[in-house]
């Protein structure tokens, strides 16, 4: 997941960073629907509608999908295919 470093420009929200990133880090990462994530995030107890959840992806989500694709392993190739 992001650091908090990673969430600086999350500011003057109701909710804290840590949720936000929370929520649209899961929405990318395991490619959930808006209202996955509410569920998700119901589960552990915050009340946030799937809307709001729509406007923290529009907002943050081009720089958290970068981050989670920057930070991903590479492919590997297997070229010791066994006969």
């Amino acid at each position: 997941m992001l650091n908090i470093e990673d969430l600086s420009r999350i500011k003057g929200f109701r909710f804290p960073r840590s949720v936000i990133g929370y929520a649209v880090w899961a929405y990318y990462r395991f490619t959930l629907s808006l209202r996955d994530v509410e569920d998700l995030l119901a589960e552990r107890g915050v009340t946030v509608s799937y809307e709001t959840i729509r406007d923290w992806v529009n907002r943050f989500g081009h720089q958290f999908a970068a981050k989670i694709r920057r930070d991903r392993s590479a492919p590997t190739t297997n070229t010791a295919l066994c006969c």
